[in-house]
């Protein structure tokens, strides 16, 4: 097989091919990327047998047939090659053969026969949704997922559907984020699938250009989703997610609403004096004002205030810092209204009037 690529056709769909694999394998063939072209169609493929990630380019001229190189290795010379450079790929036995210009390099290739792809039989659920919403539904949620947490089923985005509803939760059992959106089509019958952490990263980067429509297709064990010249496909995480929404109805009768840049603004400035390890921040509310302090180990000591809208009685709750700006940071509205009880109960915070995205944050002991 052999094609000749434009560097820039090439570059785009090779890196998103190559961050699936992974830098240490348990099969020499997984750290290869599988080259296939037919009829002037060139795919790219790239799995570490639990996410699977194939790209379609146009080529400017080549011969059908396939081959598997080093992923990273190609994407590094085409890296290094000028941006108007043309590149001409040679597969052939066991090497790969790559010339630009003056440039001439081998890579070891390994039989594409041999290249792994992930099984998945039949679908059982389909529905389309914009890129950008797809998008947005995760980054608003997936920073609260749990990181390597023996609850397994925590890794994860939880990716519910309900008739024309679309909602993803994630929690690591201290903050939960839920953010949810309206399908134009209605889904089938009441779902819910975890996705899996590195599924989720590589999604971020596999939604992020154009805002045509990607079509999801569920089963049981994997979710697959297709736009145009690409397809990613991954297992999904088998276990009981939480029951959120029983997490969620606590009783929070306290109101208080603040500029969202404001507040976190002073978090930051007060977060530099927590405790490196366990970042905790005070919040003393009483009627018009929010006094954020903190202290460490050295005897350090920080104090900031602003002016917010609150009127009830004086509340005393500690948070872990992080959490509330990782909140903050997620939200886009000018203002966010804080919804509380009082020092054991948890935060929820969201934009005033809006309930399509909120975040419960637990408190903790200072």
């Amino acid at each position: 097989m052999k094609f000749q690529i434009e560097r820039e056709l090439f570059l785009g769909p090779l890196s998103v091919v190559t961050s699936v694999v992974e830098r240490r394998q348990t099969l020499p063939i997984l750290a290869n990327v599988l080259i296939s072209i037919q009829d002037k169609r060139l795919t790219l493929v790239g799995t570490d047998l639990e996410v699977e990630i194939s790209i379609e380019t146009e080529v400017l001229s080549g011969e059908d047939g396939q081959c598997t190189v080093t992923a990273r290795k190609l994407l590094d010379i085409c890296r290094a090659l000028p941006e108007t450079a043309t590149i001409d790929f040679t597969g052939e036995n066991d090497k790969g053969k790559l010339k630009s210009g003056r440039s001439r390099f081998s890579l070891q290739a390994l039989p594409a026969k041999d290249f792994p792809r992930l099984e998945t039989g039949g679908w059982e659920e389909r529905f389309k949704i914009s890129r950008t919403e797809l998008k947005r539904l995760l980054e608003r949620t997936a920073f609260s997922m749990a990181q390597q947490d023996v609850r397994y089923f925590l890794n994860g985005v939880l990716l519910e559907l309900d008739k024309n509803t679309i909602t993803t939760v994630a929690t690591d059992g201290h903050r939960l984020a839920r953010s949810q959106a309206t399908l134009s089509t209605a889904a089938g019958a009441h779902r819910q699938v975890i996705v899996p952490r590195k599924a989720v990263a590589e999604l971020g980067r596999f939604l992020s250009e154009g805002d045509d429509e990607v079509t999801v297709e569920l089963n049981n064990n994997h979710i697959r989703l297709d736009r145009p010249g690409a397809t990613l496909i991954s297992k999904l995480i088998d276990g009981k997610f939480p029951d959120y929404k029983a997490v969620m109805a606590q009783v929070l009768n306290e109101k208080m609403t603040a500029n969202r840049q404001q507040f976190h603004e002073v978090l930051a400035r007060t977060a530099v004096l927590t405790n490196e390890k366990y970042r905790g921040i005070r919040l003393e509310l009483s009627a018009g004002t929010l006094k954020l302090s903190a202290h460490n180990p050295e005897h350090e000591e920080a104090t900031d205030e602003i002016a917010v809208d609150y009127s009830g009685p004086e509340v005393e709750i500690g948070f872990n810092v992080t959490y509330l700006m990782d909140a903050l940071k997620a939200l886009n509205g000018e203002q966010i209204e804080a919804e509380f009880q009082d020092s054991n109960t948890g935060c929820m915070l969201h934009e005033p009037g809006q309930d399509d995205t909120l975040y419960l944050i637990m408190p903790m002991r200072l």
